[in-house]
């Protein structure tokens, strides 16, 4: 991918976090900001929105260094295990067991007196997420695509979640999720695009390089003609 494509990925995955987060956060702490618009205080909503606007755009730097960490450890993978298919193995297996970890380990910490009902479904969220990801990465590529947009939409997103599962503050769990998700899912799909448009940028810069140099090479056997 050539620098101009890099850039235009950091920023319009910067803008999306920021917007997304904006927008999820007020959903999320909705009986804290309630009274702002209830009483339409227009200042108090433009400077909270500004404020998770900002937050986003610390989320979206998260989520972009999430990717590009998983796009070093799958290459790592890949030359380690020497087979796509067994890399593949191994990243289901992890799937699998930050799942399961998913729920059963906050259910241990955080769970006392209540039901794990709501641990579950706030795992199966994630991977209802990872799994829509994967099949448009997959339709978007090939099938062996699959299991690694999977592996990042639910491992690496669980990563990046720590900060807040360790904190276990409910407003706060989908307030981070949802711009971490929506990010990565942006980068995931949108990647080979951009690969895709800078093969092409620099296929017509190497053809556009070429043709004056035949045109001075023809230039050149016509002076010898003469």
């Amino acid at each position: 991918m050539n620098s101009r494509n890099l850039v235009k990925l950091f920023l319009t995955t910067l803008l999306i976090g920021g917007v997304t987060g904006g927008v999820v956060g007020f959903l999320a702490r909705w009986s804290e900001f309630k009274p702002y618009f209830s009483s339409f205080e227009v200042s108090a909503i433009l400077s909270t929105f500004i404020w998770l606007f900002g937050v986003g755009l610390i989320f979206s730097v998260i989520s972009q260094a999430g990717f590009f960490a998983y796009l070093t450890i799958h290459r790592f993978g890949l030359g380690i295990f020497k087979s796509a298919s067994l890399w593949n193995a191994v990243q289901l297996v992890l799937i699998l067991f930050v799942v399961f970890d998913l729920v059963y380990l906050r259910y241990l910490s955080f769970g006392s007196g209540e039901g794990i009902s709501s641990y579950i479904v706030l795992a199966l969220v994630v991977l209802a997420a990872g799994l829509v990801t994967a099949y448009f990465k997959m339709k978007q590529t090939n099938k062996q695509s699959f299991i690694p947009a999977l592996f990042f939409m639910v491992v690496v997103t669980v990563l990046e979640w720590i900060p807040v599962l360790s904190a276990n503050d409910e407003s706060w769990l989908y307030f981070m999720l949802f711009p971490l998700l929506v990010c990565n899912a942006y980068q995931l799909l949108v990647l080979s695009k951009l690969i895709e448009r800078s093969q092409k940028e620099l296929a017509s810069k190497r053809g556009r390089k070429q043709t004056p140099a035949k045109g001075k090479m023809k230039a050149g056997e016509l002076g010898k003609g003469s």
